[in-house]
Parts: C-alpha cells; sequence; structure tokens
C-alpha cells in the first residue's frame, strides 16, 4: 500500500478499503500539521482543526475530482478548518498560555514535536510568532504556505481557494507588515518620525525605516480557476 500513489490510496478509501485513508494521511501528516500549527499557534487548536479536517476528507472523498494533488486538497482542507476556528477565536477571544499548551493535554499532538528552532533563537521565534499573530488571517495563511511552507503560488491560490495574484498581494502586504514589526530583529534603526529629514545631521546622512520588501514567490504552474478577487475588496478585507 505504501507504494501506491496518492489518488489511488484515495480511491481505495473510497472503494471501501479501511487502511487507505490512514495511510494517506500518515504520508502527510507533518506537512499537515506544522501548516496547522504555525497557522494556529496553539498546539490544542492545531490539533483539533487537523483532527476536524480529516473527518472532513474522510467523510468528503468520493467528491475529489483530481483537479488538483491529493495533497493540495487535503492542504486546502486543513487550512479552512485553521482559518475557520481562528475566526471564531477572534469572536470569543480567550486568554491562551503563553506556551500555548494545554496541562490538561500536554503530549496531545498530531504530527510529533513542535517545528523549533534550535535554542538560542528560541527568543526571535516568539518575537516572529506574535508579529504573525497580528496578521490578517488571509495574510497569515498565505505568507506561512508561500514563505515557510515553500509552497509556488499556483498551489497555494488552490489551497485557498482565490486567484494567484490575491495570494501574491496577501503576502507582499504582510511582508510589508512583519518588515515595519521585526526590522529591529536585523538591527535597523526605527522609522524616522513622520516629516523628519531623512537625511538631516542626526542620521549621518543614513536614510531610516524598514528594509524593503521583495516580491512574492512567483510559483510554476497554470493559473487557478477562481473567483475573481479584485485588489481594492481585498485591501478593505484585510485591512491595509
Amino acid at each position: 500500500m505504501s507504494e501506491l500513489a496518492d489518488a489511488e490510496l484515495l480511491r481505495s478509501h473510497v472503494d471501501g478499503d479501511p487502511d487507505a485513508f490512514g495511510e494517506l494521511f500518515q504520508r502527510h501528516r507533518d506537512r499537515l500539521w506544522a501548516v496547522a500549527l504555525r497557522t494556529i499557534g496553539d498546539r490544542e487548536e492545531a490539533a483539533d482543526a487537523v483532527q476536524d479536517a480529516m473527518l472532513s476528507a474522510h467523510r468528503a472523498a468520493a467528491r475529489f475530482r483530481g483537479d488538483s494533488a491529493v495533497t493540495t486538497w487535503l492542504h486546502r482542507i486543513v487550512v479552512n478548518a485553521c482559518l475557520d476556528r481562528i475566526r471564531r477565536r477572534q469572536a470569543h477571544p480567550t486568554v491562551p498560555l503563553p506556551d500555548g499548551t494545554s496541562p490538561s493535554a500536554p503530549g496531545r499532538t498530531v504530527g510529533g514535536v513542535e517545528p523549533a528552532a534550535p535554542a538560542p533563537d528560541h527568543d526571535t521565534v516568539l518575537v516572529v510568532r506574535e508579529a504573525l499573530d497580528q496578521l490578517p488571517v488571509e495574510q497569515r495563511a498565505a505568507l506561512i504556505l508561500v514563505d515557510v511552507q515553500g509552497y509556488p503560488v499556483a498551489e497555494v491560490a488552490v489551497m485557498l481557494g482565490v486567484a494567484e495574484g490575491t495570494i501574491k498581494s496577501r503576502c507582499a502586504r504582510g511582508r510589508a507588515r512583519l518588515a515595519g514589526m521585526l526590522g529591529h530583529l536585523r538591527g535597523e534603526p526605527e522609522p524616522a518620525p513622520a516629516g523628519a529629514d531623512a537625511g538631516g545631521p542626526d542620521t549621518g546622512g543614513r536614510r531610516t525605516g524598514v528594509p524593503a520588501v521583495t516580491g512574492g514567490n512567483p510559483g510554476a504552474g497554470t493559473r487557478v480557476p477562481s473567483e475573481p478577487a479584485s485588489s481594492a475588496t481585498d485591501a478593505k478585507q484585510e485591512g491595509k
């Protein structure tokens, strides 16, 4: 069974094989867990989101049309489950534990240990995570999938069900916000006050401000058929 392609495993599951879906989940569990954890930032919430997503995928497998890779389909279901939980949490905010764990379920995970940086960078990881949490949820999801997980823009567009241009726009705005919040990590000086002389004597002729923001990951592949999303509408929804 481990030699079967993802699509074959999914078909076997639909045909009644009791082990096929479990094999498919085990094959992609770690990446699905990493996406959920980085999107939500809370281990218990991420575990619940992955569980909800896999139940949905298990039940909806017969409706998979093969328009995308099976792994893309699974990621889309997981990301949607995460976004639903984030929106519900924002509507009914709670006070999470500082490390994002629950003492009642300390070992509750789906994909093993949390992706982590080496110990000396732990403080930096926390700062970056807090900055990501301040982004609009759509920008956060796009950045995590493109910049953290390394998926091409075209594939992320399928996962999130929007146009490629929308993903590029969300990533660009998200990077710009993060540059403003995290410039100090690279030793960048604080931005000059509005109206200040950027080349005056107090700066030694240097311009202050955040580093330039690069363009989005161009990605590869054909354009994803989806509902068009104008920049103006997207900007209003994500609080530019």
